[in-house]
């Protein structure tokens, strides 16, 4: 169903009162300084908390420390409660954790001392799915409304050679398809069309899909941030600053950045680029800064690492051009943020930027592979000051249409019709809870029938989740061969040699 948020909300802006009150219980794979989708969140939190919705925040540790799994009450308000779990933190990126396994109703006692009224999953993965699957074997589960976010198929078309990559899209579409087409989910918010696509193949029902943008804070991210101070200490010869913003992680892009900052510096433009982002891995941060090689020896790159609050909007303010070369992003909130800040954006045009940037309007989209193409837009905008501030007005312009406020109160109403439809169907409850299993006759004590049913409850919890993380133990299984044999390829190719020669037909 293709309903944009400003449609709905466009009468009214008031907060709807059914919610002031109520427990939510919300649960994200990442909470904080993250990453776009933290942010989001937090966004999103800091409006319902304000709003007198008493919202209880489950998210893995940020740290990989050994503290045990503990609840935080914040500014000493029992009402807003942060509950952090326990997991395996990514190789590749540690502030993002793979929830161990927990019972949905412990979270439930941790939180409000018993079920909420309702549940919001952002970006569900190991964390989410974990809670819908539990949700499946409950009678009368309470209701969800969920936020698809990150494309993890996404990842793994990027992790897994061909034709391992189909496959494990294949098996992460199916896994999200089977818990988010249960009635228990009563939303499903998509950010881009990009989103949709990918969910309509995993079976989702239509009426469930609702589009949802996000928003951006216009009085932070705002061109009066320009730093001129900051712009000789960067660019002291007047060079054009290049400005990326992103996680250093090796889906966001940076072998492609790479090359066109090297196409760039190999046609005499002259330029600096700044990256802003941060990765706790020191590894990969390294990965990333070697590919540009030797222009860090000569100055032309600068790393930042993780900047928030007025250093992040000062740097965006500082640069003239944007430039966005991840393909995994569902949205892009980057983007957005950049286009508050008066700065163009060029962008490969796969994802949610395509839905952001008006190509030729307040930036360019250029087909995801073609990196001549995108290196010549950069040229034409770094040598066209006039059309370069043309595109900053319209971009600026944009942003100013996407407000929090806004995207925030259309969540809210989607909470508040869960809600409505949770009160309305407790009239039939009462029916449904008269239907008698198949099985009963055969049990004529009523103790021995709730111990059978927990018990085909618990066997079909642990069932199911026994198969999405056999198939998910496959795939790293995979993944580990297909690392070690390009390990072997390229560090011993001597023994590539030797089951050459020991394979070599008999003359």
């Amino acid at each position: 169903m293709e309903v944009s948020q400003e449609e709905n909300s466009s009468n009214s802006l008031s907060f709807p009162s059914i919610l002031k009150g109520k427990k939510l219980l919300l649960a994200t794979e990442s909470f904080g300084p993250v990453n776009g989708v933290s942010r989001t969140t937090l966004n999103l939190v800091t409006y319902l908390r304000a709003n007198g919705v008493n919202v209880a925040v489950v998210a893995p540790e940020i740290s990989t420390g050994s503290d045990s799994t503990h609840v935080v009450s914040t500014n000493n308000n029992p009402t807003q409660i942060e509950v952090r779990l326990k997991g395996y933190p990514l190789p590749y990126n540690p502030e993002l954790s793979v929830v161990y396994p927990v019972r949905l109703s412990q979270l439930y006692v941790r939180t409000f001392q018993g079920p909420p009224d309702l549940i919001y999953l952002a970006s569900p993965a190991s964390l989410g799915f974990q809670v819908l699957l539990q949700l499946r074997q409950q009678q009368n589960p309470v209701p969800v409304l969920l936020n698809f976010q990150t494309d993890l198929s996404g990842y793994c078309e990027i992790l897994f050679p061909h034709p391992l990559d189909k496959w494990a899209v294949w098996v992460f579409r199916s896994v999200q398809g089977y818990l988010f087409r249960h009635p228990s989910v009563r939303t499903v918010f998509y950010p881009s069309l990009f989103v949709r696509r990918y969910l309509e193949k995993a079976g989702v029902q239509d009426e469930k899909m609702m589009n949802l943008r996000r928003g951006v804070d216009c009085s932070q991210f705002n061109p009066c941030k320009r730093d001129e101070e900051m712009r000789k200490r960067l660019a002291p010869s007047g060079e054009l600053i290049l400005v990326c913003v992103s996680r250093l992680a090796p889906e966001k892009g940076f072998e492609f950045l790479s090359e066109v900052i090297k196409g760039l510096d190999e046609r005499g433009f002259k330029f600096h680029l700044l990256v802003v982002g941060g990765n706790k891995n020191p590894e990969v941060v390294n990965d990333i800064k070697n590919m540009f090689g030797y222009l860090n020896d000569e100055g032309k790159v600068t790393f930042t690492g993780m900047l928030k609050g007025e250093e992040l909007a000062r740097a965006y303010a500082v640069g003239d051009l944007f430039l966005h070369c991840s393909i995994t992003e569902t949205f892009g909130l980057v983007v957005l943020e950049s286009m508050a800040s008066g700065v163009p954006v060029i962008a490969r045009d796969e994802g949610g930027p395509s839905e952001i940037v008006r190509d030729g309007k307040s930036g360019y989209l250029v087909p995801p592979q073609d990196l001549e193409t995108f290196i010549q837009k950069v040229l034409i905008l770094g040598n066209d000051v006039h059309l370069r501030q043309s595109f900053a007005v319209e971009s600026r312009k944009m942003a100013e249409e996407a407000t929090w406020e806004k995207i925030n109160n259309y969540v809210a109403c989607k909470l508040a019709e869960a809600l409505k439809y949770k009160e309305l169907s407790r009239e039939g409850q009462a029916e449904n809870n008269v239907v008698i299993p198949v099985y009963s006759w055969l049990l004529l004590s009523s103790e021995l029938r709730g111990a059978l049913r927990s018990c085909i409850v618990n066997m079909r919890l642990f069932g199911g989740l026994g198969i999405i993380v056999g198939v998910w133990g496959g795939l790293v299984v995979t993944w580990l061969a297909v690392q070690s044999s390009l390990f072997v390829r390229m560090r011993m190719p001597w023994v590539l040699g030797l089951f050459g020669r020991c394979g070599d037909p008999v003359r």
